[in-house]
């Protein structure tokens, strides 16, 4: 029995020190085989690059700085880039608008702009492409679940060099600009004021000394009014 307790000590000894070195020749292999030296190779790389891209920034900050405004006002560009939910929202408020107003009343500009892009969507043949910074809305000939054959085949399909003459709106910054542009004034109808004189159809913002002048004369008329008798003269 004792003879066993021995032999048995000195395998569990034998086994302890033979763990390490085999965990660390397996380490060591590892190492040194392919994929240890690529990440060696890799992190080194990485290592000095980066060391670089300090040492160069602070040899050279004003370079520096362009180049974060750069990434900067690109990331948020890529960031607030407006998609076609958002296209389609602006859409729906921008008629609601004109919906408001009286037909006398809004421009004409923007009714038949705005009324066809509605009638673009009702009919299921405007497109949204994101072009990284950017977005655009175009219009296609059909409706894409059209059950056409001009309409499924993808040879018939619009063409890369014909949306330059479909877009119909640009989306950039979170705003989509054409539609912006067309609703400007929306609510002035200009074929009211064809009939007048040309100096008399463009109205400009009036001066300082104007704007005075009317305030002060809106001041005084709310004056009391102040009789004279003719007799206190005489």
């Amino acid at each position: 029995m004792a003879s066993f307790r021995v032999a048995r000590m000195m395998f569990s000894s034998a086994a302890e020190v033979a763990a390490p070195l085999g965990t660390a020749s397996r380490w060591e292999r590892l190492k040194n085989s392919k994929v240890g030296v690529w990440c060696r190779s890799l992190l080194s790389d990485y290592k000095e690059a980066c060391r670089e891209a300090v040492v160069g920034a602070w040899e050279r900050p004003l370079r520096t700085s362009v180049y974060v405004t750069l990434l900067g006002g690109a990331w948020a560009c890529f960031y607030t880039k407006p998609d076609r939910l958002s296209f389609d929202d602006a859409l729906l408020k921008r008629s609601n608008q004109l919906g408001l107003l009286s037909p006398w009343i809004r421009s004409g500009i923007s009714d038949v702009h705005v009324q066809s892009l509605v009638k673009l969507r009702n009919e299921g043949r405007l497109r949204h492409a994101s072009l990284g910074l950017l977005s655009v809305v175009y219009y296609a000939d059909y409706d894409p679940d059209a059950m056409l054959y001009e309409a499924q085949c993808s040879n018939l399909s619009v063409p890369w060099r014909e949306i330059p003459q479909r877009v119909l709106d640009i989306g950039f910054a979170g705003n989509w600009w054409i539609l912006d542009s067309k609703m400007k004034d929306y609510d002035v109808n200009e074929d009211e004021f064809k009939q007048l004189p040309v100096h008399m159809q463009v109205t400009s913002p009036p001066s300082v000394k104007e704007v005075e002048r009317n305030e002060k004369l809106h001041r005084d008329s709310w004056l009391p009014v102040s009789v004279e008798d003719k007799g206190d003269k005489n």
